[in-house]
Formats: C-alpha cells, structure tokens, sequence
C-alpha cells in the first residue's frame, strides 16, 4: 500500500438484484434469512412516464439504487455530482444496434441509438432530478465498481462535496453474453460525503495497491458476484451490512484498492 488513505464517509446505500430489493434484504441475506425478492422490475418512478418508457433496462436499473442511496443520505438529489459506472453499459442495446448495422442499417432507431452511449444513465438522472452538478461516466471491465469508487472517492476529497456513486449492469445479450459473462442483473450505488455527519453510515479508508485476487465471499454472495461485473461491489456492501472489516477491489488490471470500514454509531 502506498501513501496515506483517502478518507470519506458513506450516508447512503442502494442495491437492487432479482433477489435484493435494498440494502436491508442484503442485511437479512448476511445473516441467514432469505428476503422476499422485489415485486417488479427496477421501475425508476422517478422518471417522467414518457421518459420511462423510452429508458432501457439498464437505466432504470442505474436510477432505482441511484435514488434509494440519495434517499437514505437526505441530500438533494438535484444539488449531488455524480459518478456512473458500469461495465459494458446497456447490453440489450448494444447487441441490437450490432445487428442492425450488420443487417439493416438504415432501420436502426434514433431512439436505440440515443440510449447506446455510456452516459445514458447519467443523462437520465440529470435531466430527472434537475441536476446541473457534475456528472462523469466510468467503465472499466469487472474493475468499474472500485474505479467508480476511486473517481468518486477523488472528487468527494478534492471538491469537499458529497458525491453520488452508482454502479450497474445488466444481462447479457447476443453474442455479448459470452464475452461479458453477466448473467444477472446488479446494481448498486452509495452517496459519499467528505466529513462525518448526523446522517453517517459509515467511514471508509482508501489505499492504493497493486492488484489483488477478490476477496472470499460467502454463499450466495460469491455466485452473485461472479454473475455480474458491477457485483465486485458485494465485499465492502458485505462489510457495510456487518459493521467492520477490510477488502480489497480492482479499480483497473494492475491496481487494487484497499478498504477499511468502520460503521459509525
């Protein structure tokens, strides 16, 4: 590890699966019980209803963990930077905009291609919640959650201003299912803030090290986590739903990060 660790505080957490609801149903699953599983699909209420409709699945994923994590901190949703990270974006998308092109170019939809790009999430959000705060778009492979983290993380210490982390993806579709090896859908996010409030969860410290094997994960958070790109993010939600510990993530093939958290009381 190199350095001293970057230190932020986390205020609120969203997750959703075909298994978790939220972050309680995480809790329960840590602790033996089996929660119910959602009642829908990721619905993203906060969406116009016009703009629902016409957001892919890996959106309306992206916005529902995003606005379980802003309501659980009490922040404004229209006030936060964000950070949305995701490992291959809308992958139903992008398997029908490869075959269009290779098929029939001229029938592509202008509204498919809208929602192709990576910040599409990103886009929903802000023009949802009226946000004019920053807003950046990660990928980085199965590392995206810890180099979303890190990017956050950065910007919460070097602007001194909470920031909303988000992190999704969704089934495989095509060919990409067999180069992407997401079988499931996963998505979490987490709003950071630079100091300890009423409202802390939390305290997280960061440290840079080289890359690292993922760390052993219990039953049947290890089999989720290798369902899904985003779902690395499972170590340090297992150590929030706990209390303490340390993990380690990938943020990129040779750069790992070390994470020590503590609950706050």
């Amino acid at each position: 590890m190199t350095g001293l660790p970057l230190r932020f505080y986390i205020e609120g957490v969203g997750v959703w699966s075909p298994q978790l609801a939220g972050f309680p149903a995480l809790c329960d699953v840590l602790e033996g019980a089996t929660p119910a599983p959602p009642a829908t699909a990721p619905t993203a209420a906060i969406l116009p209803p016009a703009e629902r409709r016409r957001a892919p699945t890996c959106v309306r994923l992206a916005l529902e963990v995003a606005q379980q994590a802003v309501a659980a901190s009490g922040r404004d949703l229209a006030t936060l930077p964000c950070v949305f990270a995701s490992s291959h974006g809308d992958q139903a998308t992008t398997d029908y905009m490869c075959a269009t092109l290779a098929d029939e170019p001229l029938a592509l939809s202008p509204t498919r291609f809208h929602n192709s790009v990576h910040n599409a999430a990103a886009g929903y959000w802000t023009i949802a919640v009226g946000c004019r705060a920053a807003s950046t778009a990660v990928s980085a492979g199965r590392a995206s959650f810890g180099a979303g983290l890190l990017e956050a993380g950065s910007q919460v210490l070097g602007n001194g201003e909470a920031v909303l982390l988000t992190c999704a993806d969704t089934v495989g579709a095509g060919p990409m299912s067999e180069v992407t090896g997401c079988h499931a859908a996963f998505g979490c996010a987490l709003v950071l803030a630079p100091e300890r409030s009423d409202g802390t969860l939390a305290r997280v410290d960061l440290q840079l090290t080289a890359a690292l094997p993922d760390p052993p994960l219990p039953e049947p958070l290890a089999s989720w986590r290798a369902s899904n790109p985003s779902a690395p993010a499972l170590a340090l939600l297992a150590l929030l739903a706990r209390g303490a510990g340390d993990c380690q993530l990938a943020a990129a093939p040779a750069l790992g990060l070390h994470i020590d958290l503590e609950r706050m009381p």
